[in-house]
């Protein structure tokens, strides 16, 4: 399998309240609005977060986003508003912070050290 794009998926039960908490976790608005019940945020060249309405599975996403440096990412989170529900940490292997968004759907960062 050549896989050239991957989509993350997350149902919501409505977008307006889960733009706000989108734009401030990517510091920015969506990329794409699909239609009035879909936004896509793009994460790089190959990786796209989308919200779309669902409310029958909103709530059950889970969505990990591996960065390069997790402190810097939690400081510029914490200055759009966002905190983390769950800190982890599974030493020399990897760090974990876990944000819920108004769904209760988890949204995770990761540091995986060099």
């Amino acid at each position: 399998m050549d896989v050239e794009v991957a989509f993350i998926g997350v149902p919501v039960s409505e977008v307006p309240t889960a733009r706000d908490f989108y734009e401030r976790f990517f510091g920015r608005p969506a990329d794409v609005v699909v239609h009035e019940n879909e936004e896509m945020w793009r994460l790089s060249d190959a990786a796209w977060l989308y919200v779309v309405v669902d409310p029958g599975r909103a709530g059950r996403a889970l969505a990990m986003l591996s960065v390069a440096d997790l402190d810097a990412t939690l400081t510029e989170l914490a200055g759009r508003g966002i905190r983390p529900d769950k800190l982890e940490e599974y030493p020399g292997r990897a760090r974990k912070a876990t944000m819920l968004d108004p769904d209760g759907n988890s949204v995770a960062v990761g540091q995986i050290p060099a």
